[in-house]
């Protein structure tokens, strides 16, 4: 489990494609500092499974459900990347109940600057939509952030100046991927509301 927390900016070291999987290398001094092989990290919203750890860097095997369902197929040796831990029982839950399990992916719609923060909109597939509410808890790239607003097929957020400075998001530019995980609280709920109905129905 995760709290959206970024810990550090990672950096990619190397992507290589292995038919339907691909295996996945990145560096990030603080959260190898104690990582050992089947720890989880997450990079960008995305829980991966350490299958090497060395130095300040770990290898992790990045399967084609997980491709196809977030954006980490795009990414390239260089690229920043959010990271975190999983999440302790003893520690502060700073952000909300994360499992690392991406729903889709989104895009940066527009950026818009204020004095010390930032407003930036989103898209929103149509399948991710009834789980997001205005003032209801997010996950963008791994990161916990409360929906400031909401449209049928978007959404925005603002980021405080700490996520525009340790953060991939600070960075995002319009027409970049996001990785979305939107409230399991949510999607349960919907579950057990739909077979009480069916059952009070039969």
């Amino acid at each position: 489990m995760f709290t959206g927390i970024v810990e550090e900016l990672g950096e990619v070291v190397a992507l290589e494609p292995r038919g339907d999987s691909a295996r996945l290398t990145v560096r990030g001094a603080v959260v190898t500092s104690d990582a050992g092989h089947g720890d989880s990290i997450a990079v960008n919203g995305v829980c991966l499974t350490v299958a090497e750890a060395e130095g300040d860097s770990f290898t992790a095997d990045v399967m084609k459900e997980t491709l196809d369902r977030s954006s980490l197929g795009a990414l390239r040796p260089g690229s920043r990347v959010n990271l975190e831990r999983a999440v302790r029982a003893d520690q502060r839950l700073g952000g909300h109940i994360m499992q690392g399990h991406v729903d889709g992916t989104g895009e940066v719609l527009s950026r818009e600057p204020g004095e010390h923060w930032e407003i930036v909109r989103l898209s929103l597939p149509a399948n991710l939509a009834r789980y997001v509410v205005e003032k209801g808890s997010i996950a963008v790239d791994g990161v916990s952030l409360t929906v400031a607003a909401v449209t049928e097929d978007s959404f925005s957020v603002s980021l405080i100046p700490t996520t525009l400075d340790l953060t991939t998001l600070g960075r995002k530019q319009p027409g970049e991927p996001v990785n979305l995980e939107v409230d399991v609280i949510a999607k349960y709920v919907e579950k057990l509301t739909a077979a009480t109905a069916k059952g009070v129905s039969a």
